[in-house]
């Protein structure tokens, strides 16, 4: 930070000291006290000498390095909304086996399998929408699927 004299301080430059602070509190440099301290005397400054008087006596923060950009993952991964949607298939499966299980435990005997009438067609549905794509977009294209496509439509009152 170019520091001049009587020039004032930017609401970013006090952010940063702070970030500083923090850094040295989190290395054990300030205790939390004289943390609390500085911290309100970086608030209550106006220029950027009174920044550098915050700091003059802790060493040079080293500038965090960027991270490394996160690994792709080589397979194709679901949508968010098919992930969703599987998730809802799930819990709903688990509930009516849940309450299938309870009857026919009450009954003394397995009862019909009625849960097979709410998983089997829905998961029949969601896997087919899987496998073909039905409703889906390729993901990272950004393009809309087949059937959401945008076209323009002409309105007479906007000529536009």
């Amino acid at each position: 930070m170019d520091i001049s004299p009587g020039t004032r301080a930017s609401d970013a430059e006090r952010d940063a000291i702070v970030a500083q602070l923090g850094t040295h509190l989190a290395d054990g440099r300030l205790d939390l006290a004289e943390y609390d301290q500085r911290v309100a005397k970086v608030y209550a400054t106006t220029t950027r000498d009174e920044l550098a008087v915050v700091l003059s006596d802790l060493p040079a923060v080293a500038t965090p390095q960027p991270a490394a950009p996160a690994r792709v993952r080589s397979g194709k991964r679901l949508p968010v909304w098919q992930r969703i949607e599987a998730g809802s298939w799930l819990g709903v499966s688990a509930i009516v086996v849940t309450i299938w299980a309870l009857v026919s435990l009450s009954a003394g005997e397995l009862t019909y399998f009625w849960p097979m009438w709410v998983i089997g067609p829905w998961g029949a549905v969601l896997v087919f929408r899987m496998v073909t794509g039905w409703e889906s977009q390729s993901c990272g294209t950004g393009s809309a699927p087949r059937s959401h496509k945008v076209t323009k439509h002409l309105d007479p009152h906007n000529p536009h």
